[in-house]
């Protein structure tokens, strides 16, 4: 049964202010998915030691994997990444409408990748919103627009996860829920399964949205002193089928 990982890093420093890159691979690697979904990493960054966090934890796992760089400073690069060991290929990288004259705004990306599995092709979509409501609700819909979810190459499973910075009373989920099934929602989780803050997570803003050729059959945040410690944000994980036409 394959498993998907979505992950917000934080940079790879863990709440102990240490910069861990391997802490984090060991994070994932104790749970053994097919595919990961990381946001918040540095590549080249001087604050983080100039390591590529993306190639590095694709290293350790054994992964192929595709960084998209949100933000750009000079040769320095911050954003998200996919990563698997099943054959895959970038459909599209980009980024995503922010809200100009408001200070201190981070841009913000997407990531899609078709990753081949068990004779299907699932698309992947990892992105990390903004933080301000007005930003999000555009984020979100261009993600339901026709260069994303919404693109006549679009078809079949596909799942979008990430860090959405949104609890589910917000427009911006809502927005994605009425295009994909919020996974935890499918199950009929309750309590919800929360991943922030790590060491006592309260709030659910870390979600998977699936099609209905997407079946989840098990949703779990691990909730080890290793993934407390090592991000702000602990994992969602997230076990499926693809059901087959």
């Amino acid at each position: 049964m394959p498993r998907l990982l979505t992950y917000n890093v934080h940079r790879c420093v863990g709440v102990d202010r240490k910069l861990d890159v391997s802490r984090i691979a060991a994070v994932i690697a104790e749970h053994e998915p097919d595919i990961v979904c990381l946001q918040e990493l540095d590549v080249g960054r001087a604050r983080t030691g100039y390591v590529d966090q993306a190639q590095s934890i694709a290293a350790q796992l054994k992964m192929t994997h595709h960084f998209h760089p949100a933000m750009r400073v000079e040769a320095e690069l911050y954003g998200d990444a996919v990563l698997t060991h099943l054959p895959e290929r970038l459909i599209r990288s980009a980024a995503l409408p922010t809200v100009r004259g408001v200070p201190g705004l981070e841009p913000r990306g997407a990531l899609w990748v078709a990753i081949e599995i068990g004779g299907a092709t699932l698309n992947v979509f990892n992105t990390h919103l903004g933080l301000v409501p007005r930003e999000q609700r555009l984020q979100a819909k261009a993600l339901v627009g026709d260069q994303w979810l919404g693109h006549p190459d679009c078809t079949g499973p596909t799942l979008l996860t990430g860090d959405f910075n949104a609890t589910s009373i917000t427009r911006p989920y809502q927005t994605l829920a009425g295009k994909l099934a919020d996974c935890q929602r499918t199950l009929g989780l309750k309590p919800s399964v929360k991943t922030f803050p790590s060491s006592f997570p309260a709030i659910r803003i870390d979600h998977c949205f699936t099609s209905p050729e997407v079946m989840v059959t098990g949703v779990k945040a691990p909730f080890s002193p290793l993934a407390r410690m090592a991000s702000d944000h602990l994992p969602l994980i997230v076990d499926f089928e693809i059901r087959q036409p």
